[in-house]
């Protein structure tokens, strides 16, 4: 006999993640006798400093239903070509890792071969000369890549900077006038079932129960429900990754918002600086090993340009994953998932693969254990290959200034990412293992940006003569660079086409 089908999901939580998944489950599962109710507590708050993104939410709003000029003006938002490193190598030294491709390849060899060759030969060769989205920040311009383009050149990605409370507030309404329940309560008792433990119900502060047959937790770091309740462990990664700590500050606009994140290597983390349309977004990401919040918070301030309009915001954090993002039936989202530092922006992105894994495998009450672990397993591997990617932005570092920046210039790295930055090393081959968040031009960015130079190139672009390889790079280069330089301002983009109606002159 069948299993009866799910009839009621109660999402725990609110926030970015907790309306992410309300907006998503109200548009995919429209089809079904589904009840989906929000849970949530405004007195409690949220993190809420989710505020820039990689790629892959542009085609999130797309599925939920938001038209993207419309999402710009509501959440105050700017674009996001990349990030601009500073001080990381080294101080004084600055990088840019897009997300765009870098030039195009060729007879089924990779683009950076080509480059590396042509580099042997010009040392002042500049790899963000061949990407779309380089050019386009250098000149704090902006365009979207057309829909059908006829050059291979002008399909690149982006991302946004937002407001995440604002976010939360478009997906909430959005979430609603599609049925979606809102409760305002505080919870008092999840109560589990006698005999497997699977979460049953939950008692408000007012008295009332809440039943459900599926329960997604958002509710951050606390992990009320998938940890609290249900015990399931967390993978810590501090030997890895020592921050452990943040403040973070809002300050008025002193310039026209630029069209990437500004991230800067300071004494014991870094710093970010992300444009909105009204106002700047900062904030100290730290090892509290090697440094007080008080400090941190004292260096933030003295280094923003502009007024702080808010009062400094403390969190802490344990970066790592929760041991499994699905038990029984509780399915964790967000920071309740588990967390790793917003140098590459992931964490929105984790709540949308998140809920793409519940959609594949969305369950019955039997709860098939294969899907399950099937999910759990693609939840490891993803947030380990994010890891990855994180600490290769430390371990490259040339810096032996500071105690912390000695520890991870000489810490042990995981495995999986000392084969990929020696494969690297030895022939520029850029090691994916299949899916991953980022894409091998980002991995590109980074070693690049860190001065590795591969020994060698691939052996099939041996019978290329060095003169045609740099007359056909110098067509790329020549294409973008006029391309960047011809586009429109990044503010007068969205002056145009997208302005909040309180910034609209």
């Amino acid at each position: 006999m069948p299993f009866p089908p799910i009839n009621n999901i109660v999402i725990v939580g609110g926030g970015t993640a907790g309306w992410m998944a309300a907006a998503s489950l109200s548009r995919f599962l429209a089809n079904k006798a589904i009840n989906i109710t929000l849970i949530e507590s405004t007195s409690i708050g949220t993190v809420g400093v989710g505020e820039a993104t990689i790629p892959s939410i542009v085609q999130f709003n797309h599925s939920v239903g938001l038209d993207e000029l419309e999402f710009i003006r509501a959440t105050r938002a700017s674009f996001k070509l990349g990030i601009q490193f500073t001080d990381w190598r080294k101080q004084g030294d600055q990088f840019f890792h897009p997300f765009a491709d870098y030039g195009i390849d060729f007879s089924g060899v990779e683009f950076q071969h080509y480059f590396y060759r042509l580099k042997k030969n010009n040392p002042t060769a500049d790899l963000h000369d061949y990407s779309i989205g380089s050019q386009l920040a250098k000149h704090n311009h902006f365009a979207q890549p057309k829909e059908t383009p006829n050059n291979p050149l002008a399909d690149f990605s982006y991302a946004y900077h937002f407001d995440a409370a604002l976010y939360a507030k478009v997906l909430r309404e959005l979430s609603i006038s599609r049925g979606v329940v809102h409760i305002d309560q505080k919870i008092e008792k999840v109560n589990l079932r006698e005999g497997d433990g699977f979460i049953e119900s939950l008692l408000l502060d007012n008295g009332n129960i809440i039943a459900g047959d599926l329960f997604i937790d958002c509710t951050g770091f606390k992990g009320l429900l998938i940890e609290e309740s249900l015990h399931t462990g967390y993978e810590d990664w501090q030997q890895w990754l020592l921050c452990d700590a943040a403040v973070a500050v809002q300050s008025t606009n002193t310039e026209e918002p630029t069209p990437y994140t500004r991230v800067t290597a300071l004494d014991a983390g870094w710093m970010w600086k992300i444009p909105l349309q009204h106002r700047t977004g900062n904030g100290y990401v730290f090892c509290s090993q090697f440094l007080d919040k008080n400090k941190a918070e004292e260096t933030l301030l003295q280094r923003i340009s502009g007024n702080p309009i808010t009062a400094p915001k403390p969190f802490a954090f344990k970066a790592g994953r929760r041991k499994k993002v699905w038990n029984k039936n509780c399915y964790a989202l967000g920071l309740a998932s588990g967390f790793i530092e917003p140098l590459e922006s992931t964490s929105i992105s984790l709540i949308q693969t998140g809920i793409t894994h519940l959609l594949t495998f969305f369950p019955d009450t039997s709860f098939n254990p294969a899907m399950i672990a099937e999910v759990n397993r693609r939840h490891q591997h993803e947030m380990e290959r994010i890891r990855d990617f994180i600490v290769l932005h430390y371990k490259l570092t040339e810096r032996t200034d500071t105690e912390f920046w000695r520890y991870c210039q000489a810490m042990e790295t995981p495995p999986s990412l000392e084969h990929k930055i020696e494969l690297f090393k030895s022939c520029g081959h850029i090691l994916q293992h299949e899916p991953e968040a980022f894409e091998k031009s980002s991995w590109l960015s980074i070693y690049h940006g860190f001065g590795i130079i591969p020994e060698r190139t691939d052996n099939r672009i041996d019978h290329f003569n060095d003169d045609d390889i740099a007359i056909q790079l110098a067509k790329i280069k020549q294409t973008l660079d006029h391309a960047g330089k011809n586009a429109i301002s990044h503010s007068e983009f969205i002056r145009i086409h997208c302005a909040a109606p309180d910034f609209e002159q």
